[in-house]
């Protein structure tokens, strides 16, 4: 029993980190657990979507264990527990309680009103989520903004491109500005990446992004909006929205959506000096502060909503629980491929540390960038990024000056090519989902991926002659 106390212990955590394993000297099998995780939720849905339901939390703990149970054994508990600690207070649980936070409170807000799918309205209401999500979350937008724009275009024909495109742009490159936007860019945050360098950095490659998808989309949307009403003249509304002017409940909850972006903005600029130590972590006291904070954010939107803002948006909490029980997987099992990124060219992974960079060992911010991008389109874009971050250096001071563009390349195609299949960005699912829910056949796995590919590669092309070659 004496050496099972500390597994047990690593996984309640929820977390563990190989950090102080030297990964030169580990080999690939360390890192099948985190493949089995990421593959389980990319296929499992597919094969068997039923029992993913059901048992998606018991799976993800299946591969933690796996990866547990021979690394508690080998580097032995005591170095296992201090490192779990480490990561648990100083990552999962600052990333997990700020999208908590974005998810409850947002899901507090309810438009009200009756609004009408015109192209101009759907390109209006794609533009307010796309600004919105550098500000509340991805997350946060989608949740707020997917139910109306269904309720808007249930007189329509042809709808499930409003979709695809609000999957696009509120669910991914909306939140290209601010770590508040994306999870990648907070575990960034958390890595010591400045909160305005995002923005100071990528703003010419997103305003690119929202200005080309919102005008194709304009004129898809226009074109579908006139074969409608040529094919089904007269249709009525199956599902009206509710008489009267546009209009808020739960109003409280754009109070506290400041809040919360005031504790993130006061984690990055407070620097008081003040840290604690818990079994050899440094917590600042600054990010504990942040993390209390948006608890209390959270529990204060529980009580202060209206009940009927919560019902209007058919709230419930299996989508946050979802994320929170694979991340904590991801997590677990992610330590290893860190580890051996990180040795470099001594690594297991030396392949790929290569192809990222050119014969004189500067980095390739063009293979950066698609590397990113594409294990992000099939993984999640959170574990990729920090995938690269640490296989680019891992030291957010050099990677800010030095290595910006590289850090820019890594930046941008998480975030934006996250929307390049469902699995790419945990609100990606949630918006899919809730269409289904309401009645709407979305495209399957693959048929998304017609969108994606035939609309968001070139324009990912493009991007990389203008700004990564």
């Amino acid at each position: 029993m004496k050496r099972l106390w500390p597994l047990v212990f690593l996984f309640v955590c929820g977390l563990a980190r190989a950090a102080d394993v030297n990964g030169a000297q580990l080999s690939l099998a360390w890192g099948m657990p985190f493949a089995g995780i990421l593959l389980s939720i990319a296929i499992a849905p597919l094969l068997a979507p039923r029992l993913w339901h059901d048992h998606y939390g018991k799976i993800a703990a299946a591969w933690a264990v796996l990866f547990l149970v021979p690394f508690g054994m080998a580097f032995g508990g005591e170095a296992a527990v201090a490192s779990v600690v480490h990561a648990a207070l100083a990552e999962y649980i600052p990333f997990i309680a700020l999208i908590a936070a974005l998810y409850v409170v947002a899901g507090g807000i309810c438009i009200r009103g009756n609004l009408h799918g015109t192209p101009k309205l759907n390109t209006g209401l794609l533009a307010l989520g796309t600004g919105l999500a550098s500000i509340m979350g991805t997350t946060g937008a989608a949740m707020l903004l997917i139910r109306p724009l269904l309720r808007a275009n249930d007189a329509r024909r042809h709808r499930t491109h409003v979709v695809v495109f609000f999957i696009f742009l509120v669910a991914n490159a909306g939140g290209a500005l601010t770590p508040l936007g994306d999870p990648p860019l907070f575990l960034g945050f958390l890595q010591g990446v400045d909160f305005f360098w995002t923005t100071q950095h990528l703003w010419r490659q997103t305003l690119m992004m929202w200005l080309l998808l919102l005008a194709i989309f304009f004129v898809l949307d226009s074109y579908f909006y006139r074969a409608g009403k040529e094919e089904l003249p007269g249709i009525t509304d199956p599902t009206p929205d509710d008489a009267g002017p546009l209009r808020f409940e739960g109003k409280v909850n754009f109070v506290l959506l400041a809040g919360i972006l005031a504790l993130v903005l006061m984690s990055g600029l407070w620097k008081p000096g003040i840290a604690f130590h818990v079994m050899g972590t440094e917590v600042l006291l600054q990010n504990a502060v942040r993390d209390i904070g948006l608890v209390v954010v959270a529990l204060l939107s529980l009580g202060l909503t209206p009940a009927g803002a919560r019902a209007g948006n058919e709230f419930n909490w299996e989508p946050i629980l979802e994320v929170g029980k694979l991340f904590a997987g991801i997590f677990i099992t992610i330590g290893p491929v860190i580890a051996m990124l990180k040795a470099g060219v001594d690594g297991p992974f030396a392949g790929i540390v290569r192809m990222v960079n050119d014969g004189a060992g500067q980095p390739n911010n063009a293979m950066y960038f698609w590397a990113t991008g594409l294990l992000s389109s099939f993984l999640d874009n959170a574990p990729t990024y920090l995938v690269f971050f640490n296989t680019a250096g891992g030291d957010a001071q050099m990677l800010m000056s030095e290595g910006a563009a590289t850090l820019a390349a890594i930046s941008a195609a998480a975030v934006f090519m996250g929307a390049n299949t469902y699995i790419g960005n945990a609100p990606n699912l949630m918006v899919k989902a809730i269409a289904e829910s309401r009645g709407l056949q979305m495209p399957s796995f693959f048929g998304y991926m017609l969108w994606s590919v035939g609309i968001l590669v070139p324009i990912f092309v493009l991007m990389t002659f203008l700004f990564f070659r």
